[in-house]
């Protein structure tokens, strides 16, 4: 008699509370999961959430597989249907996607019943579900098992207990498309799918909540006791920046955090230098020369390529912004390094935006 089950995986939230309501149903089966999502995007994403099932299948005792991760494959498979809506026909084909490779998986490793942590989602239809798994299982001659673990206030003890145990919650389905539709209902910027030239770890990106989570492992494993509080605060993405002499010569220039210009485009002139500061006659952009932010920040930069090449933490860059402040009141100048300042006429193209987030911090109790 087979007693394991092979139970698909989305993301912890949902998985933490599915599989622990599993094991008190099936008491002496054994629960093996399998992480396949190709749909999850973009990349990071992915990881992030993988590391956190990872993390929750630890937790209970239960050995993870991971799937591959075909995004190609996913694209293709759902071609034509990117404008449906959440709970659409793309859903439907996503969650054959997903059950059919989970099933392939089960005969490969000779189980006989599967299911998936997606039952559990309230962004997702059961009935929708239950249909696929019917597709499922006349196709693959197993058994695919749908509990409704939602009901009675389950979806509330699922929230809870994913709270209680600082799980990663992630706020949009996974796909390139539902977020794209999500952020444009929201009239948010998609944050998600853009990474500085630098390769800045930006405020609020994915990369920050991945070191947060690897932090957080670390904590757990070495027993330090901790809490992740929320913070609002005021976020930045530099969308597009350059700065020209003339009309068309292009001059190395490092554009830090917090950088913006009331119309994206503005033309004039450094009208004085003070101690190798330069002042624009518009829009109170202040120039620096790579000399004088190494005098500020200690740093020993050769140039704005080097300052390119290995950038500094987004965190010095605001202190060297608190050190130019005038007043207490934070600052949303321009402020633009440039190898040497001089007193000449410069265009400045610079697309930004500034809009209001939350973070997760790590804090540890003493």
């Amino acid at each position: 008699m087979n007693t394991q089950i092979l139970v698909h995986i989305c993301c912890s939230v949902d998985s933490h509370f599915f599989l622990q309501k599993l094991q008190q149903l099936y008491p002496k089966k054994e629960l093996i999961g399998f992480f396949y999502d190709p749909n999850i995007h973009p990349y990071s994403e992915y990881q992030l959430r993988l590391l956190d099932v990872q993390r929750s299948c630890n937790k209970l005792n239960i050995r993870l597989i991971e799937g591959k991760y075909d995004y190609e494959g996913w694209l293709e498979a759902v071609k034509g249907l990117e404008d449906e809506p959440e709970k659409g026909k793309r859903c439907t084909v996503c969650f054959d996607n997903r059950l059919e490779a989970t099933a392939k998986k089960a005969v490969k490793l000779g189980i006989k019943e599967i299911t998936t942590t997606l039952l559990t989602s309230p962004k997702k239809s059961i009935e929708q579900l239950k249909q696929n798994a019917l597709h499922v299982e006349g196709k693959y001659s197993l058994h695919v098992d749908t509990p409704d673990f939602r009901i009675n206030g389950g979806t509330q003890e699922q929230f809870a207990l994913a709270k209680q145990d600082m799980l990663y919650h992630q706020n949009y389905c996974g796909c390139l498309f539902a977020l794209s539709i999500q952020r444009q209902n929201q009239d948010r910027l998609k944050d998600e799918l853009s990474l500085p030239i630098t390769n800045q770890i930006q405020p609020s990106s994915i990369e920050e909540r991945l070191e947060l989570y690897k932090n957080v492992i670390s904590c757990e494993e070495n027993g330090e006791k901790f809490r992740l509080k929320r913070e609002k605060f005021l976020n930045y993405r530099l969308l597009q920046g350059l700065v020209r002499k003339g009309k068309s010569k292009v001059i190395p220039s490092y554009i830090l955090f917090y950088s913006t210009l009331s119309r994206n485009f503005t033309r004039g002139k450094i009208e004085f230098i003070e101690e190798d500061i330069g002042y624009f006659n518009r829009e109170e952009v202040v120039f620096l020369s790579v000399k004088k932010y190494n005098k500020i920040t200690n740093k020993s930069y050769k140039n704005v390529a080097d300052m390119m090449k290995n950038p500094p933490m987004i965190e010095e860059e605001i202190e060297v912004r608190k050190r130019l402040s005038i007043s207490a009141f934070f600052s949303l100048n321009s402020i633009i390094v440039l190898n040497s300042v001089e007193e000449v006429k410069l265009e400045i193209l610079l697309r930004a935006k500034t809009y209001s987030d939350v973070r997760e911090n790590l804090v540890k109790i003493r």
